[in-house]
């Protein structure tokens, strides 16, 4: 079974643990088992009034040092099971973790951050307890409930039997409801990644639903969301709701059974009245172990879903290199072939494009929007597989180079600049987490930041809030491209960096990077043209193919859509500086 391969490794690993855990539950068990017949002992001592002040001292004692040790084996088994399930937790969260970090980028263009969160928080609790108190009542239900019936047996047979006569309608009432429960709760797990998702959503657009006044709209969608949510766990409420009353009226008609039939054996002496009130003790005794069937019963079947539902996770490949010799080069130079690859997504999206970059030089890339430029940057690093075709870095095809190593050869700005929650120093180091402060400052001042860092209160250790909400969208995309400066890589994908800042910025940012080339095979995305101006080679893409190719001065020559831009963008350059 594909659920006991996952906790396997968990359950070896604290075997002993759980050895000690189930032995002092046991023994819990076997001291509520025994008090009983102490009650007995005394009470037929009393009955036949031969007890003595000393022999009821006696009995008392036994009793408190019984719940005494039933104290303290009970500590024990919690704090051995239940820390158990508890590591066993955190061994399968961070496994879930690990596996999510390595699969395709295509697993999370289909998959919510909702769903992963709920992966992460509900189905994990639902495991933890499936593994902890499941194991507990699971143990109970047998070893209790047998003792209890066998020390009852050992008291009066008859008595026994008839005590047991609504038991099997519980076995058959559960057995009926757990396929329904099993159902019930995974509708459960799937609304509340739902309701995560939607929740997730609303409050990273916060600044958007204000905006456009969008906040009734907004509210009235939780809503339907969370009344969704409620309606699936009242379908669980219901389920559960008719099992628990059922065990409790079922043990009920048992003890009413029993005061009648054993009532009657006590006044006729086939029975002693010590062995009456032992009889119901044990009868007590039982009760757990039979809510416990449905109780366990309700625990493990929303486990097993979590746990289907991890699987489900862990099931998806991850991203590896294609089958066959994996290649570890020591060093990569940047020679670029891009041989004849085509993309898509929903429609083609990359169309048999093909061109040739050597070690040094600088290519430009443009086109209208939606043409495929950032699909074709993401290739480069295997974000995304193509479809057909090959890309080779240094005569090796990509697919055969270690994921690490291409990953590490390549320096990236995507086009969406994401900063993460902490400081600003914090994001720079996801370039390089071992740089210096020296080359910090430098990455700094290539991206035009120095001035605006030194004009922060706190420099560097400002916290720039969720997605960098705290900065301006010029400051995001330059940090983002200190970033990437920061990474000492021999390639090195800019996508649109400078889309976001003024003409002053941009410019600086254009002579840092044309001072580069040579240094660094340079892949530049951009919608301002005036960044190709030295660049060896500039593409033109319109729907996934290269439709003009050349340099900048060939291709305003060429009077196609790259000529037409650029004399777009000339002209509102030349009214900005006229107005200024």
């Amino acid at each position: 079974m594909k659920q006991f391969q996952l906790l396997k490794p968990y359950l070896l690993e604290r075997k002993f643990h759980i050895a000690a855990g189930l032995l002092s539950l046991l023994l819990v068990d076997l001291f509520q088992l025994y008090i009983p017949r102490i009650v007995k002992c005394a009470i037929d001592d009393i009955t036949l009034q031969s007890v003595t002040r000393m022999a009821l001292f006696k009995y008392g004692l036994y009793i408190a040092l019984s719940a005494m040790a039933i104290g303290v084996f009970r500590f024990c088994w919690r704090y051995l099971i239940m820390g158990t399930a508890r590591r066993m937790e955190e061994g399968i969260r961070g496994q879930l973790f690990d596996h999510i970090q390595t699969l395709p980028t295509r697993f999370f263009d289909t998959t919510s951050s909702g769903d992963i969160m709920a992966h992460a928080t509900n189905d994990m609790t639902n495991i933890r307890m499936a593994l902890g108190m499941g194991i507990v009542g699971l143990t109970d239900t047998v070893v209790l409930g047998c003792a209890a019936v066998f020390f009852m047996a050992y008291i009066n047979l008859e008595l026994t039997v008839l005590a047991l006569l609504p038991m099997p309608f519980i076995a058959l009432f559960t057995k009926i409801l757990s396929k329904k429960l099993f159902r019930a709760y995974r509708d459960v797990q799937e609304s509340f990644s739902n309701l995560m998702e939607s929740t997730r959503e609303r409050f990273a657009g916060i600044r958007i639903i204000k905006a456009f006044n969008r906040e009734e709209t907004e509210v009235a969608g939780m809503t339907r969301e969370s009344k969704a949510y409620i309606s699936s766990n009242m379908k669980l409420v219901k389920l559960r709701g008719l099992i628990f009353p059922l065990v409790i009226f079922l043990n009920n008609v048992s003890l009413a059974i029993i005061l009648g039939a054993g009532g009657r054996k006590v006044i006729l002496a086939d029975i002693s009245t010590g062995d009456f009130v032992a009889f119901i003790s044990y009868m007590n005794l039982l009760t757990w172990p039979v809510m416990a069937v449905g109780w366990v019963t309700n625990m493990i079947q929303r486990g097993k879903a979590s746990i289907d539902r991890i699987i489900a996770i862990l099931d998806v490949p991850r991203e590896q290199e294609k089958p066959g010799k994996t290649v570890t080069p020591s060093k990569i130079n940047g020679d670029i072939v891009v041989d004849n690859i085509s993309f898509s997504f929903d429609k083609k999206v990359i169309d048999k494009v093909r061109f040739k970059l050597e070690p040094g030089k600088v290519l430009g890339i443009a086109g209208p929007p939606g043409s495929g430029k950032t699909t074709l940057a993401s290739l480069l690093p295997r974000l995304y597989d193509p479809d057909l075709g090959t890309i080779f870095i240094d005569g090796m095809d990509i697919g055969h180079i270690s994921l690490k190593t291409l990953r590490r050869s390549i320096s990236f700005m995507p086009q969406e600049p994401f900063l993460f929650s902490g400081s600003i120093e914090t994001n720079l180091r996801f370039g390089d987490p071992n740089a210096d402060e020296e080359k910090i400052n430098n990455a700094l001042a290539m991206a035009g930041l120095t001035d605006t860092i030194a004009g922060f209160p706190k420099g560097l250790d400002t916290v720039i809030g969720e997605k960098g909400v705290m900065l301006s969208g010029g400051q995001k995309q330059r940090i983002a491209l200190a970033r990437a400066f920061l990474k000492d890589a021999p390639i090195l994908i800019l996508d649109d960096p400078v889309s976001q800042v003024d003409m002053g910025t941009a410019s600086d940012i254009i002579r840092i990077i044309d001072a580069m080339a040579g240094k660094k095979t340079i892949i530049i995305i951009s919608h301002r043209f005036s960044i190709f101006k030295n660049a060896d080679l500039v593409m033109v893409l319109e729907q996934g193919r290269i439709v003009e190719q050349g340099t900048h001065r060939e291709l305003i020559d060429h009077n196609g859509y790259y000529a037409r831009s650029w004399q777009m963008q000339e002209t509102e350059a030349a009214l900005v500086r006229s107005e200024s």
